[in-house]
Protein backbone atom coordinates (compact mmCIF):
# COMPACT_ATOMS: atom_id res chain seq x y z
CA UNK A 1 0.00 0.00 0.00
CA UNK A 2 1.58 3.47 -1.26
CA UNK A 3 2.06 5.72 2.16
CA UNK A 4 1.44 9.06 1.66
CA UNK A 5 5.04 11.33 2.52
CA UNK A 6 2.65 13.53 4.86
CA UNK A 7 -0.54 12.26 7.09
CA UNK A 8 -3.16 15.29 7.42
CA UNK A 9 -5.60 14.33 9.79
CA UNK A 10 -8.48 16.98 11.40
CA UNK A 11 -6.29 16.69 14.91
CA UNK A 12 -3.05 17.20 13.55
CA UNK A 13 -3.31 20.11 10.98
CA UNK A 14 -0.13 22.44 10.56
CA UNK A 15 0.65 24.34 7.90
CA UNK A 16 3.99 24.36 8.40
CA UNK A 17 5.63 21.66 6.18
CA UNK A 18 7.39 23.29 3.06
CA UNK A 19 6.63 19.67 1.32
CA UNK A 20 2.91 19.94 1.96
CA UNK A 21 2.52 22.88 0.52
CA UNK A 22 4.63 22.70 -2.38
CA UNK A 23 2.91 19.53 -3.41
CA UNK A 24 -0.26 20.91 -2.84
CA UNK A 25 0.40 24.35 -4.92
CA UNK A 26 1.83 22.07 -8.02
CA UNK A 27 -1.68 20.12 -7.74
CA UNK A 28 -3.56 23.13 -7.85
CA UNK A 29 -2.06 24.09 -11.21
CA UNK A 30 -2.79 21.66 -12.57
CA UNK A 31 -6.38 21.64 -11.33
CA UNK A 32 -6.75 24.95 -12.92
CA UNK A 33 -5.30 24.27 -16.31
CA UNK A 34 -7.93 21.24 -16.47
CA UNK A 35 -10.94 23.26 -15.60
CA UNK A 36 -14.19 24.21 -17.70
CA UNK A 37 -14.70 20.65 -19.35
CA UNK A 38 -17.70 18.47 -19.02
CA UNK A 39 -18.34 15.60 -17.31
CA UNK A 40 -20.80 12.62 -17.48
CA UNK A 41 -23.20 10.10 -15.72
CA UNK A 42 -21.67 6.84 -15.48
CA UNK A 43 -24.42 4.13 -15.35
CA UNK A 44 -23.57 0.30 -16.02
CA UNK A 45 -19.93 1.65 -16.75
CA UNK A 46 -21.00 3.59 -19.55
CA UNK A 47 -20.09 7.11 -19.61
CA UNK A 48 -23.47 9.10 -20.69
CA UNK A 49 -24.91 12.43 -21.96
CA UNK A 50 -28.23 14.12 -20.57
CA UNK A 51 -30.35 16.48 -22.71
CA UNK A 52 -29.21 19.13 -20.17
CA UNK A 53 -25.67 21.01 -17.79
CA UNK A 54 -25.86 22.67 -15.00
CA UNK A 55 -22.34 24.56 -14.06
CA UNK A 56 -20.44 24.15 -11.05
CA UNK A 57 -18.73 27.31 -10.23
CA UNK A 58 -16.20 28.36 -7.18
CA UNK A 59 -17.68 29.87 -3.92
CA UNK A 60 -14.46 31.52 -3.95
CA UNK A 61 -14.98 33.59 -7.32
CA UNK A 62 -18.44 32.64 -9.27
CA UNK A 63 -16.69 33.85 -12.24
CA UNK A 64 -14.73 30.72 -12.50
CA UNK A 65 -16.17 27.79 -13.56
CA UNK A 66 -14.86 24.58 -12.83
CA UNK A 67 -16.42 22.19 -15.12
CA UNK A 68 -20.51 21.45 -16.66
CA UNK A 69 -22.20 18.40 -14.73
CA UNK A 70 -25.53 16.43 -16.06
CA UNK A 71 -28.87 17.47 -15.03
CA UNK A 72 -29.87 13.61 -14.48
CA UNK A 73 -33.72 12.88 -15.97
CA UNK A 74 -35.87 10.27 -14.35
CA UNK A 75 -35.26 7.52 -16.95
CA UNK A 76 -31.58 8.25 -15.96
CA UNK A 77 -31.89 7.17 -12.32
CA UNK A 78 -34.18 4.30 -13.08
CA UNK A 79 -31.74 3.18 -15.59
CA UNK A 80 -28.95 3.53 -12.88
CA UNK A 81 -30.80 1.37 -10.70
CA UNK A 82 -31.49 -1.23 -13.50
CA UNK A 83 -27.82 -1.47 -13.92
CA UNK A 84 -26.86 -1.94 -9.94
CA UNK A 85 -29.50 -4.72 -10.01
CA UNK A 86 -27.94 -6.40 -12.72
CA UNK A 87 -24.19 -6.09 -11.82
CA UNK A 88 -24.98 -6.77 -7.91
CA UNK A 89 -25.91 -10.00 -7.97
CA UNK A 90 -22.22 -10.88 -9.35
CA UNK A 91 -20.39 -8.50 -6.84
CA UNK A 92 -22.51 -9.61 -3.87
CA UNK A 93 -21.65 -12.90 -4.59
CA UNK A 94 -17.86 -12.31 -5.29
CA UNK A 95 -15.50 -14.03 -2.38
CA UNK A 96 -15.64 -11.01 0.20
CA UNK A 97 -11.46 -11.14 -0.25
CA UNK A 98 -11.39 -10.08 -3.99
CA UNK A 99 -14.28 -7.20 -3.35
CA UNK A 100 -12.01 -6.12 -0.14
CA UNK A 101 -8.43 -6.34 -2.86
CA UNK A 102 -10.62 -4.11 -5.23
CA UNK A 103 -11.60 -1.57 -2.60
CA UNK A 104 -8.03 -1.40 -1.07
CA UNK A 105 -6.85 -0.53 -4.54
CA UNK A 106 -9.45 2.62 -4.82
CA UNK A 107 -8.14 3.98 -1.19
CA UNK A 108 -4.64 3.66 -2.23
CA UNK A 109 -5.62 5.82 -5.44
CA UNK A 110 -7.26 8.75 -3.35
CA UNK A 111 -4.12 8.53 -1.26
CA UNK A 112 -2.09 8.76 -4.34
CA UNK A 113 -4.19 11.56 -6.32
CA UNK A 114 -4.76 13.15 -2.58
CA UNK A 115 -3.31 16.63 -3.34
CA UNK A 116 -4.90 17.17 -6.95
CA UNK A 117 -8.10 15.64 -5.48
CA UNK A 118 -8.07 18.22 -2.44
CA UNK A 119 -6.72 21.19 -4.35
CA UNK A 120 -10.15 20.58 -6.47
CA UNK A 121 -12.36 20.39 -3.31
CA UNK A 122 -10.29 23.77 -2.17
CA UNK A 123 -12.12 25.15 -5.21
CA UNK A 124 -15.45 23.74 -5.03
CA UNK A 125 -16.62 23.94 -1.20
CA UNK A 126 -14.23 26.74 -0.06
CA UNK A 127 -12.12 24.68 1.98
CA UNK A 128 -8.66 25.48 3.10
CA UNK A 129 -5.99 23.32 2.11
CA UNK A 130 -5.20 21.54 5.26
CA UNK A 131 -8.85 20.56 5.95
CA UNK A 132 -9.02 19.38 2.35
CA UNK A 133 -6.16 17.15 2.90
CA UNK A 134 -7.93 16.09 6.04
CA UNK A 135 -11.18 14.96 3.70
CA UNK A 136 -8.86 12.75 1.40
CA UNK A 137 -6.86 11.11 3.85
CA UNK A 138 -10.48 10.15 5.93
CA UNK A 139 -11.73 9.18 2.85
CA UNK A 140 -9.09 6.48 2.11
CA UNK A 141 -9.19 5.95 5.90
CA UNK A 142 -12.84 4.94 6.11
CA UNK A 143 -12.65 2.41 3.27
CA UNK A 144 -9.63 1.05 4.45
CA UNK A 145 -11.30 0.25 8.29
CA UNK A 146 -14.26 -1.27 6.11
CA UNK A 147 -12.21 -3.70 4.31
CA UNK A 148 -9.93 -3.85 7.85
CA UNK A 149 -13.71 -4.53 9.75
CA UNK A 150 -14.58 -7.51 6.99
CA UNK A 151 -11.32 -9.18 6.97
CA UNK A 152 -11.49 -9.14 10.99
CA UNK A 153 -15.09 -10.57 10.92
CA UNK A 154 -13.98 -13.26 8.19
CA UNK A 155 -16.77 -11.68 6.16
CA UNK A 156 -19.35 -12.08 8.55
CA UNK A 157 -19.79 -15.85 8.94
CA UNK A 158 -20.50 -17.18 12.39
CA UNK A 159 -20.65 -20.56 13.68
CA UNK A 160 -24.12 -21.14 15.86
CA UNK A 161 -24.90 -23.81 18.68
CA UNK A 162 -25.44 -27.09 16.90
CA UNK A 163 -28.24 -29.47 17.99
CA UNK A 164 -26.01 -32.40 17.29
CA UNK A 165 -23.30 -33.60 15.35
CA UNK A 166 -25.26 -33.52 12.27
CA UNK A 167 -26.19 -30.21 12.44
CA UNK A 168 -24.35 -27.49 11.20
CA UNK A 169 -25.46 -24.05 11.96
CA UNK A 170 -24.26 -20.40 10.63
CA UNK A 171 -25.05 -16.79 10.64
CA UNK A 172 -24.11 -15.60 7.52
CA UNK A 173 -24.58 -11.46 6.66
CA UNK A 174 -25.31 -10.81 2.80
CA UNK A 175 -25.12 -7.74 0.96
CA UNK A 176 -28.98 -5.78 0.20
CA UNK A 177 -28.31 -5.76 -3.02
CA UNK A 178 -28.89 -2.19 -4.27
CA UNK A 179 -27.32 0.96 -2.21
CA UNK A 180 -28.00 4.64 -2.63
CA UNK A 181 -25.65 7.05 -1.18
CA UNK A 182 -26.79 10.65 -1.06
CA UNK A 183 -23.51 12.86 0.22
CA UNK A 184 -23.44 16.33 1.03
CA UNK A 185 -21.62 19.10 -0.12
CA UNK A 186 -19.26 19.77 3.55
CA UNK A 187 -17.15 16.27 3.38
CA UNK A 188 -17.60 15.94 -0.61
CA UNK A 189 -15.42 12.76 -0.64
CA UNK A 190 -15.40 11.29 3.18
CA UNK A 191 -19.53 11.32 3.00
CA UNK A 192 -19.75 9.84 -0.56
CA UNK A 193 -16.72 7.80 -0.18
CA UNK A 194 -17.12 6.47 3.14
CA UNK A 195 -20.91 5.00 2.76
CA UNK A 196 -19.78 4.25 -0.98
CA UNK A 197 -16.61 2.19 0.02
CA UNK A 198 -18.59 0.07 3.30
CA UNK A 199 -21.70 -0.65 0.62
CA UNK A 200 -19.12 -2.00 -1.61
CA UNK A 201 -17.15 -3.74 0.45
CA UNK A 202 -20.31 -5.48 1.91
CA UNK A 203 -21.62 -6.42 -1.27
CA UNK A 204 -23.85 -4.00 -2.62
CA UNK A 205 -24.18 -2.10 -5.96
CA UNK A 206 -23.97 1.44 -5.46
CA UNK A 207 -25.40 4.77 -6.90
CA UNK A 208 -24.06 7.55 -5.40
CA UNK A 209 -25.95 11.16 -5.82
CA UNK A 210 -23.70 13.80 -4.49
CA UNK A 211 -24.62 17.17 -3.57
CA UNK A 212 -25.40 19.51 -6.75
CA UNK A 213 -22.84 22.33 -5.07
CA UNK A 214 -20.23 19.31 -5.43
CA UNK A 215 -20.25 17.11 -8.18
CA UNK A 216 -16.73 17.56 -9.04
CA UNK A 217 -15.35 15.84 -6.21
CA UNK A 218 -17.76 13.16 -6.17
CA UNK A 219 -16.64 12.58 -10.05
CA UNK A 220 -12.95 11.95 -9.11
CA UNK A 221 -14.34 9.28 -6.06
CA UNK A 222 -16.04 7.60 -9.24
CA UNK A 223 -12.42 7.77 -11.26
CA UNK A 224 -10.92 6.27 -7.90
CA UNK A 225 -13.53 3.42 -8.14
CA UNK A 226 -13.26 2.74 -11.88
CA UNK A 227 -9.75 3.04 -11.98
CA UNK A 228 -9.64 0.52 -9.62
CA UNK A 229 -11.69 -2.02 -10.86
CA UNK A 230 -15.08 -1.95 -9.32
CA UNK A 231 -16.62 -3.55 -12.26
CA UNK A 232 -19.02 -1.50 -14.55
CA UNK A 233 -22.96 -1.30 -12.90
CA UNK A 234 -21.22 -1.87 -9.43
CA UNK A 235 -21.37 1.77 -8.62
CA UNK A 236 -23.11 4.69 -10.68
CA UNK A 237 -22.82 8.29 -10.38
CA UNK A 238 -26.08 10.82 -10.78
CA UNK A 239 -25.76 14.36 -10.98
CA UNK A 240 -28.99 16.82 -11.12
CA UNK A 241 -31.54 18.36 -8.58
CA UNK A 242 -32.36 16.72 -5.41
CA UNK A 243 -36.21 17.42 -6.34
CA UNK A 244 -36.12 15.07 -9.82
CA UNK A 245 -33.23 12.70 -9.60
CA UNK A 246 -32.95 12.76 -5.66
CA UNK A 247 -36.66 12.55 -5.06
CA UNK A 248 -36.60 9.17 -7.85
CA UNK A 249 -34.25 7.55 -5.99
CA UNK A 250 -36.22 7.47 -2.80
CA UNK A 251 -39.65 7.11 -4.26
CA UNK A 252 -37.93 3.84 -6.25
CA UNK A 253 -38.44 0.84 -4.51
CA UNK A 254 -35.85 -0.91 -6.49
CA UNK A 255 -33.80 0.58 -4.24
CA UNK A 256 -32.73 -1.94 -1.19
CA UNK A 257 -31.06 0.99 1.20
CA UNK A 258 -30.03 4.44 1.67
CA UNK A 259 -27.38 6.32 3.22
CA UNK A 260 -28.06 9.94 4.03
CA UNK A 261 -25.71 12.73 5.32
CA UNK A 262 -27.61 16.53 5.26
CA UNK A 263 -30.65 18.38 6.90
CA UNK A 264 -33.29 16.70 9.25
CA UNK A 265 -36.17 17.91 7.32
CA UNK A 266 -34.93 16.14 4.12
CA UNK A 267 -33.59 13.18 6.13
CA UNK A 268 -37.08 12.74 7.67
CA UNK A 269 -38.52 13.16 4.07
CA UNK A 270 -36.74 10.49 3.06
CA UNK A 271 -37.36 8.24 5.92
CA UNK A 272 -40.68 8.66 5.71
CA UNK A 273 -41.19 8.07 2.07
CA UNK A 274 -39.21 4.74 2.29
CA UNK A 275 -41.51 3.71 5.33
CA UNK A 276 -44.55 3.99 3.31
CA UNK A 277 -43.05 1.68 0.60
CA UNK A 278 -43.83 -1.97 0.00
CA UNK A 279 -41.25 -3.68 1.88
CA UNK A 280 -39.26 -2.05 5.12
CA UNK A 281 -35.79 -1.00 3.80
CA UNK A 282 -32.68 0.08 5.60
CA UNK A 283 -31.97 4.00 6.11
CA UNK A 284 -28.67 5.34 7.52
CA UNK A 285 -29.64 8.60 7.79
CA UNK A 286 -27.12 11.78 9.29
CA UNK A 287 -28.96 14.65 10.00
CA UNK A 288 -27.22 17.60 11.90
CA UNK A 289 -26.29 19.11 15.02
CA UNK A 290 -27.02 21.85 17.44
CA UNK A 291 -23.57 21.19 19.26
CA UNK A 292 -22.63 22.46 22.46
CA UNK A 293 -19.27 23.27 24.53
CA UNK A 294 -19.49 23.57 27.99
CA UNK A 295 -16.80 25.42 29.78
CA UNK A 296 -16.23 25.01 33.66
CA UNK A 297 -14.48 27.32 36.05
CA UNK A 298 -11.91 24.23 36.17
CA UNK A 299 -10.83 25.16 32.30
CA UNK A 300 -8.16 25.27 30.66
CA UNK A 301 -9.18 28.98 29.09
CA UNK A 302 -6.56 28.92 26.12
CA UNK A 303 -7.33 25.21 25.16
CA UNK A 304 -11.21 26.12 25.86
CA UNK A 305 -11.26 29.32 23.49
CA UNK A 306 -8.87 27.44 20.57
CA UNK A 307 -10.99 24.10 20.57
CA UNK A 308 -13.92 26.65 20.45
CA UNK A 309 -12.62 28.68 17.64
CA UNK A 310 -11.62 25.21 15.49
CA UNK A 311 -14.98 24.00 15.77
CA UNK A 312 -17.24 26.79 15.56
CA UNK A 313 -15.40 28.31 11.92
CA UNK A 314 -13.82 25.54 10.58
CA UNK A 315 -14.87 25.25 7.19
CA UNK A 316 -16.82 28.55 7.39
CA UNK A 317 -18.74 26.02 10.69
CA UNK A 318 -20.39 24.35 7.60
CA UNK A 319 -20.01 21.26 9.49
CA UNK A 320 -22.88 19.41 11.12
CA UNK A 321 -20.40 19.36 13.84
CA UNK A 322 -19.72 22.78 14.21
CA UNK A 323 -19.62 24.03 17.60
CA UNK A 324 -22.77 26.81 17.98
CA UNK A 325 -23.28 26.52 21.43
CA UNK A 326 -21.44 27.73 24.13
CA UNK A 327 -22.28 27.95 27.74
CA UNK A 328 -20.00 29.18 30.41
CA UNK A 329 -19.52 29.46 33.96
CA UNK A 330 -20.02 32.76 35.34
CA UNK A 331 -16.54 33.49 36.76
CA UNK A 332 -14.67 32.51 33.69
CA UNK A 333 -17.15 33.92 31.59
CA UNK A 334 -15.64 37.11 30.87
CA UNK A 335 -11.96 35.70 30.32
CA UNK A 336 -12.94 32.64 27.86
CA UNK A 337 -15.01 35.31 25.78
CA UNK A 338 -11.73 37.90 25.54
CA UNK A 339 -10.00 34.94 24.87
CA UNK A 340 -11.98 33.42 21.94
CA UNK A 341 -12.71 36.79 20.53
CA UNK A 342 -8.93 37.24 20.24
CA UNK A 343 -8.50 34.27 18.89
CA UNK A 344 -11.92 34.88 16.15
CA UNK A 345 -10.86 38.42 14.83
CA UNK A 346 -6.99 36.77 14.55
CA UNK A 347 -8.57 34.35 11.38
CA UNK A 348 -7.46 35.06 7.89
CA UNK A 349 -10.71 34.61 5.69
CA UNK A 350 -10.20 34.89 2.03
CA UNK A 351 -8.96 31.97 -1.01
CA UNK A 352 -8.60 29.01 0.15
CA UNK A 353 -6.09 28.14 -1.64
CA UNK A 354 -3.82 30.64 0.21
CA UNK A 355 -1.70 28.73 2.45
CA UNK A 356 -2.20 31.34 5.54
CA UNK A 357 -6.15 31.20 5.03
CA UNK A 358 -8.59 29.14 7.30
CA UNK A 359 -11.57 30.06 6.45
CA UNK A 360 -12.33 30.18 2.82
CA UNK A 361 -16.24 31.38 1.62
CA UNK A 362 -19.42 29.99 2.58
CA UNK A 363 -20.95 27.86 -0.04
CA UNK A 364 -23.40 29.64 -2.17
CA UNK A 365 -25.85 32.64 -2.75
CA UNK A 366 -28.48 30.90 0.00
CA UNK A 367 -25.97 30.73 2.25
CA UNK A 368 -24.71 34.24 1.90
CA UNK A 369 -28.35 35.78 2.37
CA UNK A 370 -28.86 32.84 4.98
CA UNK A 371 -25.52 34.83 7.35
CA UNK A 372 -27.07 38.27 6.42
CA UNK A 373 -30.55 37.19 7.54
CA UNK A 374 -29.61 35.33 10.49
CA UNK A 375 -26.59 38.56 11.83
CA UNK A 376 -29.55 40.82 11.47
CA UNK A 377 -32.12 38.89 13.65
CA UNK A 378 -28.99 38.15 16.33
CA UNK A 379 -28.40 41.73 16.29
CA UNK A 380 -32.09 43.17 16.70
CA UNK A 381 -31.85 40.64 19.88
CA UNK A 382 -28.59 39.97 21.16
CA UNK A 383 -25.07 41.17 21.36
CA UNK A 384 -22.80 40.79 18.33
CA UNK A 385 -19.28 40.88 19.73
CA UNK A 386 -17.33 40.09 16.73
CA UNK A 387 -17.95 39.24 12.75
CA UNK A 388 -21.72 40.00 11.88
CA UNK A 389 -20.77 41.54 8.95
CA UNK A 390 -19.80 40.23 4.61
CA UNK A 391 -16.21 40.81 3.62
CA UNK A 392 -16.58 41.71 -0.43
CA UNK A 393 -14.19 44.21 -1.37
CA UNK A 394 -10.89 43.35 -3.36
CA UNK A 395 -10.26 40.21 -4.16
CA UNK A 396 -13.23 38.73 -1.56
CA UNK A 397 -15.64 40.96 -4.07
CA UNK A 398 -16.42 37.77 -6.15
CA UNK A 399 -17.36 35.50 -3.52
CA UNK A 400 -19.29 34.57 -1.05
CA UNK A 401 -16.76 35.80 2.38
CA UNK A 402 -18.18 36.02 5.70
CA UNK A 403 -16.48 36.98 9.18
CA UNK A 404 -16.57 34.30 11.72
CA UNK A 405 -19.23 35.93 13.91
CA UNK A 406 -19.86 35.93 17.90
CA UNK A 407 -23.08 36.15 19.75
CA UNK A 408 -23.65 37.05 23.33
CA UNK A 409 -26.97 37.91 25.26
CA UNK A 410 -29.09 35.81 22.86
CA UNK A 411 -32.53 35.42 24.69
CA UNK A 412 -32.64 31.58 25.65
CA UNK A 413 -36.29 31.53 24.01
CA UNK A 414 -35.07 32.77 20.67
CA UNK A 415 -35.25 30.47 18.09
CA UNK A 416 -31.53 30.63 16.74
CA UNK A 417 -30.90 28.99 19.61
CA UNK A 418 -32.72 25.79 18.04
CA UNK A 419 -31.98 26.22 14.27
CA UNK A 420 -28.74 25.07 12.79
CA UNK A 421 -27.36 27.99 10.68
CA UNK A 422 -24.87 26.07 8.97
CA UNK A 423 -23.02 28.95 8.83
CA UNK A 424 -19.78 30.77 10.54
CA UNK A 425 -22.30 31.78 14.01
CA UNK A 426 -21.57 30.89 17.09
CA UNK A 427 -23.61 31.95 20.53
CA UNK A 428 -21.78 31.78 23.70
CA UNK A 429 -24.16 32.01 26.77
CA UNK A 430 -23.18 32.48 30.70
CA UNK A 431 -24.51 30.09 33.44
CA UNK A 432 -24.17 29.64 36.68
CA UNK A 433 -23.38 25.94 37.53
CA UNK A 434 -22.28 23.05 35.10
CA UNK A 435 -26.05 21.66 35.39
CA UNK A 436 -27.83 24.60 34.37
CA UNK A 437 -25.24 24.28 31.29
CA UNK A 438 -26.31 20.66 30.86
CA UNK A 439 -29.56 21.07 31.25
CA UNK A 440 -28.99 23.68 28.20
CA UNK A 441 -27.12 21.22 26.34
CA UNK A 442 -29.62 18.61 26.19
CA UNK A 443 -32.89 20.63 25.66
CA UNK A 444 -32.18 20.23 21.74
CA UNK A 445 -33.61 17.56 19.19
CA UNK A 446 -30.03 17.32 18.02
CA UNK A 447 -27.61 15.19 19.57
CA UNK A 448 -24.70 14.87 17.27
CA UNK A 449 -21.21 16.08 19.22
CA UNK A 450 -20.60 17.53 22.75
CA UNK A 451 -17.29 19.28 23.57
CA UNK A 452 -16.50 19.92 27.33
CA UNK A 453 -13.57 21.64 29.16
CA UNK A 454 -12.14 21.18 32.23
CA UNK A 455 -9.31 19.90 34.40
CA UNK A 456 -11.04 18.47 37.61
CA UNK A 457 -11.57 14.68 36.84
CA UNK A 458 -14.93 14.15 39.17
CA UNK A 459 -16.54 16.74 36.21
CA UNK A 460 -15.04 14.94 33.54
CA UNK A 461 -16.49 11.55 34.44
CA UNK A 462 -19.69 13.65 35.30
CA UNK A 463 -19.98 15.33 31.52
CA UNK A 464 -19.84 11.93 29.99
CA UNK A 465 -22.45 10.25 32.34
CA UNK A 466 -25.03 13.09 31.52
CA UNK A 467 -24.37 14.37 28.19
CA UNK A 468 -26.92 13.29 25.28
CA UNK A 469 -24.56 13.69 22.25
CA UNK A 470 -23.18 10.48 19.93
CA UNK A 471 -19.74 12.03 19.60
CA UNK A 472 -18.53 13.94 23.34
CA UNK A 473 -15.02 15.04 23.83
CA UNK A 474 -13.11 16.86 26.65
CA UNK A 475 -10.40 18.73 26.57
CA UNK A 476 -9.90 18.96 23.02
CA UNK A 477 -8.02 21.77 21.61
CA UNK A 478 -7.60 20.68 18.12
CA UNK A 479 -11.86 21.29 17.67
CA UNK A 480 -14.00 20.88 20.80
CA UNK A 481 -17.08 19.14 18.51
CA UNK A 482 -15.29 18.15 15.60
CA UNK A 483 -12.36 15.97 14.09
CA UNK A 484 -13.57 12.69 14.66
CA UNK A 485 -11.22 9.95 12.71
CA UNK A 486 -11.71 6.54 11.49
CA UNK A 487 -10.80 4.00 14.56
CA UNK A 488 -9.84 6.52 16.71
CA UNK A 489 -13.61 8.32 17.10
CA UNK A 490 -17.06 6.67 16.35
CA UNK A 491 -19.44 9.48 14.53
CA UNK A 492 -22.89 9.23 14.56
CA UNK A 493 -25.43 11.08 16.20
CA UNK A 494 -28.11 10.60 19.11
CA UNK A 495 -31.90 12.01 18.63
CA UNK A 496 -32.82 14.04 15.56
CA UNK A 497 -28.94 14.03 14.64
CA UNK A 498 -29.07 10.07 13.49
CA UNK A 499 -31.66 7.23 12.43
CA UNK A 500 -29.39 3.95 13.89
CA UNK A 501 -27.47 4.50 16.89
CA UNK A 502 -24.39 2.90 15.11
CA UNK A 503 -21.68 5.35 14.36
CA UNK A 504 -19.52 5.58 11.32
CA UNK A 505 -16.23 4.55 12.10
CA UNK A 506 -16.04 2.06 14.52
CA UNK A 507 -17.11 -1.25 15.16
CA UNK A 508 -21.10 -1.44 14.46
CA UNK A 509 -20.91 0.62 11.21
CA UNK A 510 -20.54 -2.06 8.58
CA UNK A 511 -23.24 -4.91 9.53
CA UNK A 512 -25.50 -2.13 8.98
CA UNK A 513 -25.35 -2.51 4.75
CA UNK A 514 -25.98 -6.29 5.09
CA UNK A 515 -28.77 -8.60 6.45
CA UNK A 516 -28.47 -11.98 8.15
CA UNK A 517 -29.10 -15.37 7.04
CA UNK A 518 -29.25 -18.45 9.42
CA UNK A 519 -28.09 -21.59 7.41
CA UNK A 520 -28.72 -24.64 8.55
CA UNK A 521 -27.09 -28.16 7.26
CA UNK A 522 -28.75 -31.36 8.32
CA UNK A 523 -26.09 -34.86 7.75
Amino acid sequence: MPTPAIKITYATLSADNPELNEAYDAALAHVHSQLGRIYPLLIGGEERRAAETFKDVSPIDTTMTLGYFQKGSRQDVLDAISAAGDAGRDWGRRPWQKRVAIMRRVADLMTERSFEIAALMSLEVGKNRLEALGDIAETADLIRYACDDMEQHDGYRQPLLPESPRHHNLSVLKPYGVWVVISPFNFPAALAGGPVGAALVAGNAVILKPATDAPFTAWTLAECLRDAGVPAGAFNYVTGPGSTVGQTLIECEDVDGYTFTGSYDVGMHLMRTVAEGTLPRPVIAEMGGKNPVLISRHADLDKASLGVMRSAFGLQGQKCSAASRVYVERPVYEAFLHKLRERTEAIRVGDPTDEDVFMGPVINHTAFADYQRYCEALRQAGKIVCGGRVLNEGELSHGYFVAPTIVTDLPLDHELWQVEMFLPITAVHMVDSLQEGMALANAHKYGLTSGFFSDDPVEQRWFFEHIETGVAYINRAGGATTGAWPGYQAFGGWKASGSTGKAAGSFYYLPQYMHEQSQTLVE
